[in-house]
This record gives structure tokens, sequence and C-alpha cells, in this order.
């Protein structure tokens, strides 16, 4: 049985909040989306303004101005600017944010390397950061960004856009209401990477376009020559550019089970890889996740498969007896209780199921009330983030680091597993594997290149 559709209106969505929250009314600033103009216009500036960074650019301009963007290829800035002809251009977001002082909030829509630098910078300043995700890609850098948010008050978000829907605070109120019952097992999924990984992933040189300025795109990594291997697209298979399928992904389709059950960090996990190489992310792998006595259901489970086996064949979970012979989708989760199991056949949480067909009926015949408040723009981070910044204080539904922090490292230990090639037992608060003072060269790059070192302590 398909989700059942829910239609809210917004005064009467309004009302409900204010009771789900303590009884706090919502500022006046959110009368925007009526018509009623903004009481301020944000100075908004956008690094990385192509592919998702146009989107990201054009959600952020929505009752703002774009008074500065950035990028490395002169090209995409100037596709860019003509779209926002009065916004200042640049190539380095450095130079940017030190001398545009009409900036209030910045979007962040770079390759995963230089999301941190780029953020940091921006913190430093005191600027307001919303970063697409996965934040980072090394765990020592989501640490420092938090820290770094912490102590500079600023509001931030993370741009995993299935955290503002419906469907994901149906699967909390679901879940909360004991939709499958004690929950012991989940399986997540998805048909990433449709990039190169593994052995197909070689370094060429070659010639960097004349538009592209190659050294600031490689941010703080090492000084390497242009490779078309690299950019434009390849990058995510790179173990220093990107962080493979699990980060590109899983900060979309584990945010709904991660943010439904409360999970947290997980204490032990162990990966088996396919074709991982010290350059390249592998072909194909299996993660093991395991929490030990999670509130209302004891000791849980969680497996993630991306790539292909050695076949070639799509990495996938068991099958599962209650879809009746049916092949899973090509990306979704499932997550097993006592009395049936949640099915998710896609992205994020838009096509839930509950299996069996007598569990779903029953559930349903008394489904639960609204408990969660929904967000005021659905499938628009960057504007949510907006306009929380214009009432001065994040909305608690938000991807705020506060909650993207740790489910970005959730996806970076699945990786960090995948690097070790062993089972690891993780030390959150320390930020480091248990007896294995190796895996420290996973955690933290090994250097930065000379302007490029950030941290919270020195902001």
């Amino acid at each position: 049985m398909n989700i059942p559709t829910f239609r809210t209106s917004r005064r009467s969505f309004l009302k409900g909040l204010a009771v789900s929250t303590g009884g706090i009314i919502l500022p006046n600033i959110l009368l925007a989306q009526d018509g009623v103009p903004a009481s301020k216009k944000l100075g908004m500036a956008c690094i990385g303004v192509g592919g998702k960074g146009e989107s990201d650019m054009t959600a952020a301009a929505k009752d703002n101005e774009i008074v500065a963007i950035c990028d490395v290829d002169s090209r995409t800035l100037d596709k860019a600017a003509a779209k926002f002809p009065n916004a200042k251009k640049f190539t380095d977001f450095r130079k940017m944010l030190d001398e545009v002082k009409e900036i209030d909030a910045v979007t962040i829509s770079t390759p995963d390397h230089a999301h941190f630098p780029a953020a940091m910078h921006a913190i430093a300043l005191g600027k307001h950061v919303c970063v697409q995700k996965p934040l980072v890609n090394t765990l020592w850098e989501a640490r420092e960004l938090h820290n770094a948010a912490k102590k500079k008050g600023i509001i931030t978000q993370m741009g995993n856009q299935g955290h503002t829907f419906e469907e994901t605070r149906v699967v909390k109120e679901w879940l909360q209401a004991g939709v499958v019952g004690k929950i012991s097992e989940i399986h997540v999924w998805t048909n990433r990477p449709i990039w190169p990984q593994g052995n197909k992933v070689q370094l060429t040189a070659g010639t960097a376009p004349e538009a592209l300025d190659w050294q600031l795109w490689l941010a703080q990594s090492p000084d390497i020559p242009y490779s078309p291997e690299i950019h434009p697209f390849k990058w995510r298979g790179f173990v220093e550019y990107g962080s493979g399928a699990i980060g590109d992904m899983g900060c979309h389709n584990l945010d709904p089970i991660f943010w439904g059950l409360d999970l947290g960090i997980p204490t032990h996990i162990e990966a088996m890889t396919d074709e991982l190489t010290d350059l390249a992310w592998p072909r194909g792998a299996k993660i093991k996740y395991q929490w030990k006595n999670v509130p209302k259901h004891g000791d849980i489970t969680m497996f993630w498969y991306e790539g292909k086996t050695a076949d070639d064949k799509p990495m996938m979970p068991p099958e599962l007896p209650e879809l009746e012979g049916k092949e899973h989708s090509k990306t979704g989760f499932y997550i097993r209780g006592s009395e049936g199991v949640l099915y998710n056949g896609g992205d994020q949480a838009k096509n839930l199921q509950i299996l069996p067909e007598k569990r779903s009926a029953e559930f349903l015949a008394a489904k639960p009330e609204k408990t969660l408040p929904r967000s005021v723009t659905p499938g628009n981070p960057q504007q949510e983030w907006s306009l929380a910044i214009k009432q001065g204080k994040p909305f608690p539904w938000m991807s705020q680091f506060d909650y993207a922090v740790p489910l970005t490292e959730l996806c970076l230990l699945g990786a960090l597993a995948q690097r070790v090639g062993k089972p690891i037992q993780w030390d959150s608060a320390k930020l480091q594997v248990v007896g294995m003072p190796d895996a420290a060269k996973f955690i933290k790059r090994a250097s930065y290149r000379a302007g490029w070192d950030y941290s919270a302590a020195r902001i």
C-alpha cells in the first residue's frame, strides 16, 4: 500500500506547529510565502554555480539578493552572471568573502573536497552557510566544521533536500508508533556509483581548459597536473576529492532511518569491498553497521549496498518474501521488525509500503496523528535556511549541523571501514578507531596546502 497523501492548509499547518513546538508562534517573516514581503533581503554569495550549484543559487535567490558569485570555471561563472548581472564575480572564494562586505550568507556547492575550506572561511567571517551533502569527505573536517559553527553562532544547513519532505516525517511518526514493531535489521541500497570507481579509475595528465583555474579547483589538496579523469564529472570516484557512493547518496537514503530511529553513531562498522584502490573508492561494497541497546528496540544491524559485484551484478540486499517475487527497486531501503517490514522502493522515502498487506491494513486503519512540525519549504533547504536566518534562529526540523554532522559522520564511517579493510570499533568522542592508530591517516588528511589549513581553534 502506498503512502497516503496528506494535504494541510498553511494556516492549519502554522496552528499545528504552534502546538507541536510548545506554543511558540513562528515569526511574521514566514508570511513572505503568502505574498507579504520579507522584512529583509539577505545578501547571498554562492560558491560553485554550475550544475547543482546553479539550482542552489536559484533557490537561495528567492526573496534575497545574490551579491557575489564564485566559480573556478569562467564559463560557468559568466553563465551565472547573465542570470544575476548585479552579482560581483570571483574565481577565488577567499577573495570574494574577504572583499564583499554585503554578504550575509553563503551557499557552497563545490566538489566534496572543497566544501571544508569554503565553509570554514565563510564561518570565520561570521557568515551563515548552506553546504551541499556530504558536508565534507573526512571525519576530522566534519567535527571541525561543527565546532567552528557553534563557536561563531551562525545558522547552518546541509543540502539534503529529503529532510524537508513530508515522507521523512511520516517515516519517523510511523516508527514511533510501532509500524513494524521491535526492529532488528535494516537494509539500504543504491545504484551508485554511476561514475568510474575501482580499477577503472586511472590518472592521465591533460591540458586544463583555458576557462578553468585548476589550482583553485584543487583547493586544499596536493598539487597535481590536471586530469580529465577527475574534472568535470568523475571526481566522486577518487578518495581525495569525493566520498564514494555512500557519501553521495548516504545523506539522502540513510537520513529518514537515522532520524526516524534516533540512531546516533554506531560503535562497530565493517565493510566488504571489491576493487578498492589507493586512488579510488571500490567498484562495489557492502557495509555493516551495528548499534547496541537502541531504546525500544535493542541491538540493531544495518547493511548498506553499493555498486556492483565482480560479475557485474548490482550489490543488493536479500530478497523479501513479503514482496511476493517482485524485484527490489534500483535504490531503496527496508526495515524489518517483529510485526512486519517498512519498505521504500526509491530514493529518500518517496515510495513507502508496509508489508505484508495484513499489517498495512491494521496499521493504517488507525494511522498515527501528525506529531512533527512540517518544513515550510518542502524540497527547498536553501529557502528554509534563508527563512531561519531572517528569524534569527534555526527551525527545529532543519538539517542544521547539529543534525547534519552526525549524519555525515555515519556516512564517512562507512567510507572509513572500506579503506581500513577490517572491522572497526569507533570512539566518536575521541574521533578514533579503538586499538587501530594506523586508521588516523584516513580520519584526517595528511597535510594541507599552504594557505588552506583551517581549524575551529584558529577562527
